[in-house]
């Protein structure tokens, strides 16, 4: 058996050709044919109000957090267990972070600890996605609105996934996207901000531009583009957006093969789970996974580090996921401390990821069960 890696990019479609399409047309930067196309379809296929494909899901909540017009001494609310981004995206515009612990089920932000949190100062809540599972946006969505604050989706993991029927990222005032190769549906590096709120449409679209109206300009709306505001050079290069476009024409047919690689996963791993020697993904009634990863919880962190190496000397990539933010070197100047948020402290502890990716092929995924089953129940 050859070396399984953890994560393999997806190509499975027209990528190739829509690249060599984008360079012959001689139009290689932002906002060209691939992009607008790109935007079109997912706007059409999620019902989204707007959608603007940036050079990351990191850009993307940096304009968010410039959208909200964040300030010093302004606070946001956000699990601590997510991707740096989160938090930088408000940290760079000198706002607080507040962390607040996830759920043991779905990893998620708990939501029923956020309202706690709430203070005059408060200005959004950050919810992530994890594992392309939803948060429980009704509730969160209510509180928002109680309080009079913003909602932002960090969807990075969560394309095409779903809450009641509604596409994850289309929910919040804004929704951000990443389609990094290690994500479901990728150019290598990019992302998308997608606006629900119609108010920041045209603010976004300034920002996306260096802080220019150029947009209004090519819209004929104005003689000449002159500098308005604050922003950067959001804009992705039109060949990724070709290789994205590629990707985003096959979004279900990619969701379905993930969808039969985690159900063979969790159905082989299931008797574990039953002995009480794991603890397995939980997708909730009310959500449509997008089926981005496949973890297994362990009981110790003992354990964990030895599966980890084990499966490593086995040839097999499996890794562990987020070092909680609170606990960090950020978050202690922050004034946070690791018993903090005790749950989130414990789940880093134990989780492995396990390879997944779209060609992982059905011997090489027995493979990676065999060795998990003799490891844990020698």
């Amino acid at each position: 058996m050859n070396i399984i890696p953890f994560n393999k990019p997806t190509i499975i479609g027209k990528e190739k050709e829509y690249v060599n399409e984008a360079i012959d047309s001689r139009r290689l930067c932002g906002d060209g044919p691939f992009t607008k196309k790109c935007c079109e379809l997912i706007k059409e296929k999620f019902k989204a109000k707007k959608v603007l494909l940036t050079t990351s899901c990191t850009s993307a909540l940096d304009m968010a957090a410039i959208l909200l017009d964040l300030k010093e001494d302004d606070e946001v609310i956000m699990p601590s267990y997510t991707f740096p981004s989160t938090a930088t995206s408000v940290c760079l515009r000198r706002t607080k972070p507040v962390f607040v612990d996830i759920k043991e089920n779905t990893l998620n932000i708990n939501e029923k600890l956020i309202e706690e949190k709430i203070t005059d100062k408060t200005k959004a809540i950050f919810v992530m996605h994890y594992a392309g599972v939803a948060c429980e946006m009704d509730k969160i969505m209510e509180i928002a609105k109680k309080h009079n604050i913003a909602v932002i989706e960090d969807a990075a993991q969560a394309v095409n996934a779903k809450y009641k029927g509604k596409f994850l990222g289309t929910i919040g005032d804004l929704g951000c996207y990443s389609f990094h190769e290690t994500k479901n549906y990728v150019c290598g590096e990019g992302g998308a901000l997608i606006i629900n709120n119609e108010k920041f449409i045209e603010r976004a679209e300034i920002i996306r531009e260096k802080g220019t109206n150029r947009k209004k300009f090519l819209r004929g709306k104005i003689d000449k583009y002159t500098w308005v505001d604050i922003g950067s050079s959001y804009l992705i290069s039109d060949i990724l957006a070709a290789l994205l476009y590629a990707q985003l024409e096959n979004m279900d047919k990619i969701l379905e093969k993930r969808k039969e690689i985690y159900d063979y996963y969790f159905n082989k791993l299931k008797a574990l789970e039953q002995k009480g020697k794991i603890k397995l993904p939980i997708i909730s009634e009310e959500c449509s996974s997008n089926y981005h990863m496949f973890y297994i919880i362990l009981n110790s962190e003992e354990e964990r580090n030895k599966l980890m190496s084990y499966l490593k000397e086995q040839e097999i990539s499996a890794v562990f996921h987020y070092t909680p933010l609170h606990s960090s070197k950020m978050g202690r100047k922050y004034g946070y401390k690791e018993e903090d948020l005790l749950i989130t402290q414990e789940i880093s502890k134990r989780i492995i990821r396990l390879p997944f990716y779209y060609d992982l092929t059905r011997n090489e995924q027995e493979y990676i069960i065999k060795n998990i089953k003799e490891f844990l129940t020698k």
